[in-house]
Parts: C-alpha cells; structure tokens; sequence
C-alpha cells in the first residue's frame, strides 16, 4: 500500500513557522516604544504639581455640584413655600399667612418676656 501524497506533492508546500525576525524585532521596536509613552505619561501623573491639580479638580468638582444640589432643593422648598402661601394669582393667602403672623408674633413676645425676667 501506498500513501496518498497531499495535492501538489510534498516538496513544493512549505511549512508555517510564524512571525519572521523582521516581524518580532518591528514588534519589539513598537512595544517599547509603547512602554516608553506609558512610563512617561506614569511619571507626569505622580509629580506632586500633578496630583495637587487632580485632587483640586476633584473638590472643586464635587463642591460644584453639592451647591447645584442644594440650590435645586432650596428653590425647590422656596417653591413649595410661596405656593402655600401665595395663591395662583398671585395675591397673599390670608387664610395662611394670618396664623403664621400670630405664631411668629408671640414666639417674639415670648422671648422678649423671657429675657427681661432673666435681667431681674
């Protein structure tokens, strides 16, 4: 018995050996100079001046945006006073404002009483 030989014979195939020299030194010339940038982009981030600037951008950042979130809940609660308050036409709410006016009247008596008691 005979074995069958691949189509076009043996000798003319040539066989896969992988990236040619040329290719991995290309390859290492490209990596290195990829870690180069990197190494050099690492020492950028570290220096003090660096980190000071980031850390700053931060606060200033997350202040930012507290105070945005504090003028959207102190608009949002003014709001809600002034429609308790004011009716849709835009005059006062006497029914609401009047006992408001004599709560806030006679806590200021009180303490102006209170503390002319402590005087004597």
């Amino acid at each position: 018995m005979s074995e069958a030989s691949p189509a076009g014979g043996g000798k003319g195939r040539e066989r896969s050996r992988g990236p040619s020299r040329a290719e991995i030194q290309e390859s290492i010339r490209r990596r290195r100079a990829e870690l180069r940038e990197t190494l050099e982009e690492i020492t950028v981030r570290v220096q003090p001046g660096t980190v000071v600037r980031d850390a700053r951008s931060r606060v200033v950042s997350a202040v930012d945006s507290t105070a945005a979130k504090a003028y959207v809940v102190a608009s949002r609660t003014a709001t809600g006073m002034r429609t308790q308050f004011v009716r849709p036409d835009g005059g006062p709410r006497l029914d609401r404002l009047v006992p408001v006016a004599v709560v806030a009247v006679a806590a200021v008596g009180l303490l102006i009483a209170g503390s002319r008691r402590r005087r004597r």
